[in-house]
């Protein structure tokens, strides 16, 4: 898989969680990702700098980065990515189309919500497996294309927890009754320290791992240091060098401590809660950072994606639903993030009119248009038809 990719992914995510709120939450650069590098070729300066520059990738070589990661993806035993294309079937194409979106990718759109909502809808929850049933997308005449991207990811540990009812003496937590794993793993260096953040990495058992981090620092801090610490698995101090620093019953790093075993050799304890977590976000709350400023904004008589059409287009609506969850016996989480783009109104032009006020007593007639026979005539003194 590209490096530079990779590298962007992250850089990505840990922006994008930075900025958010206290609580749970989940996100997914990675669906966000390729939709940003398709847009950033598609587009027309400025918006094709601002696009690029928020993707971390030329925006040249954009879209055909975006489909090899897609493509990379298929790869894994646990994850599963897919891109799709829906076009209005009314919307003039550029030449330019295919080279920006491959033929394959795309599908059709009526403007009629009753009839594209439940396919699009399908596709979300086909390749989610169901995690994920609704495409979180308005549909309405004005949509003229949606872009879409959608993960899903199924891992069982190499190792399962066992799960209990666990009352919280202490902490923040306190006072609660929560479902909570356990398990005990002879793989130390499954836990480092990186600085004042703790990381522990639980095995899938194909090609996908799961990291938690705690931390002394706030939330966008610990969740900064947790993709830091991803993009570089071999640094910070592993538990094999740790076990020795203290003495049972000390701490030594957030949320790790010393205990003592009957086992013949030392082990890693782990200890959490089970979560389900599910967030839906609007990403124009954040355009700048995901390099949607302009591109937003009306597109004038040219529009800001000429590549995709000559019919001006701007990005409407732009969206991710996201869910992970960990259990007892392994970790899924999917992710469906779409953009739609609407087309400009139309310039007004201004020209000279005259106007009619019938503001005093008139007369009507009704007359056989081609004979120009009356059938009726009158005259109105008063309106007839009150207001309230």
């Amino acid at each position: 898989m590209d490096a530079d990719v990779v590298r962007a992914v992250n850089d990505l995510t840990a922006r994008w969680a930075r900025t958010l709120p206290a609580g749970n939450t989940v996100v997914s650069g990675l669906g966000l990702w390729p939709l940003l590098a398709i847009l950033a070729t598609a587009a027309d300066e400025p918006g094709r700098t601002e696009l690029a520059q928020a993707a971390g990738v030329d925006a040249e070589a954009g879209s055909g980065r975006a489909l090899a990661l897609v493509r990379a993806i298929e790869g894994s035993a646990d994850l599963h990515a897919a891109l799709g294309v829906w076009v209005h079937e009314q919307l003039k194409l550029a030449e330019t189309f295919d080279s920006v979106v491959p033929a394959p990718l795309m599908g059709t759109l009526t403007g009629r919500a009753a009839v594209d909502k439940p396919k699009l809808d399908a596709w979300a929850a086909e390749h989610t497996h169901d995690l994920i049933r609704e495409m979180p997308v308005e549909i309405n005449p004005d949509v003229m294309l949606v872009l879409a991207s959608a993960l899903s990811l199924r891992t069982t540990w190499v190792r399962p927890f066992t799960e209990q009812i666990k009352n919280v003496q202490a902490g923040p937590w306190a006072g609660g009754r929560w479902h909570w794993l356990e398990r005990v793993d002879s793989d130390l260096d499954a836990v480092r320290r990186y600085d004042d953040l703790t990381v522990i990495t639980v095995r899938g058992d194909a090609d996908v791992d799961v990291l938690l981090g705690v931390g002394s620092g706030s939330q966008p801090e610990v969740l900064a240091g947790l993709l830091g610490a991803a993009a570089r698995p071999a640094d910070g101090v592993p538990g094999t060098a740790l076990i020795d620093q203290g003495e049972p019953g000390s701490e030594l790093a957030p949320g790790l401590k010393v205990g003592q075993t009957t086992a013949p050799r030392p082990d890693l304890k782990l200890t959490l809660p089970s979560f389900n977590v599910e967030a839906e976000h609007d990403l124009l709350e954040l355009r700048e950072l995901f390099g949607l400023t302009t591109v937003t904004t009306d597109p004038g008589e040219h529009g800001h994606f000429s590549a995709i059409s000559p019919v001006p287009l701007a990005v409407g609506q732009a969206k991710q639903k996201v869910l992970a969850r960990f259990f007892a016996t392994g970790f899924e989480a999917a992710a469906v993030t779409s953009m739609a783009m609407v087309r400009a109104s139309m310039p007004t032009r201004q020209a000279r009119r005259l106007e009619v006020a019938l503001d005093q007593p008139f007369a009507f007639t009704a007359v056989l248009r081609e004979s120009r026979l009356p059938i009726v005539a009158g005259w109105v003194a008063t309106p007839t038809e009150p207001g309230d």
